[in-house]
């Protein structure tokens, strides 16, 4: 998987490609934990690229959720197609975040 960062303002516009499970979602974690110490606290996860996602990632995901809650910061997905979106609604975590279309409509509902 292939994780990149790119700084909008005070936003912090992450994306993920590539496959998100138990061999990669340790990746994702330690990305995230160090963004966090930096003093962010405005993230949205592009996930257009992301071609699957396992139980193991939904937890990094879920960790990451906490982890902004903890700070007092906002997290939104974005860009997300239509395979990870079926495990998003099938494991309820579609409730959990805030899901958008696009990456700017994502941006605008958490500045």
């Amino acid at each position: 998987m292939t994780i990149t960062e790119q700084v909008q303002g005070d936003v912090v516009l992450v994306s993920l490609q590539g496959r998100l499970d138990g061999n990669t979602s340790a990746s994702l974690e330690s990305t995230f934990a160090k963004l966090v110490e930096q003093g962010n606290g405005k993230f949205v996860f592009n996930l257009q690229g992301l071609d699957y996602v396992s139980s193991a990632g939904l937890r990094s995901l879920l960790s990451a959720a906490k982890m902004v809650k903890v700070i007092q910061g906002k997290l939104a997905l974005a860009r997300m197609n239509e395979q990870v979106k079926e495990v998003f609604d099938m494991s309820g975590f579609s409730s959990i975040f805030k899901l958008y279309e696009t990456e700017d409509e994502a941006v605008n509902a958490i500045k």
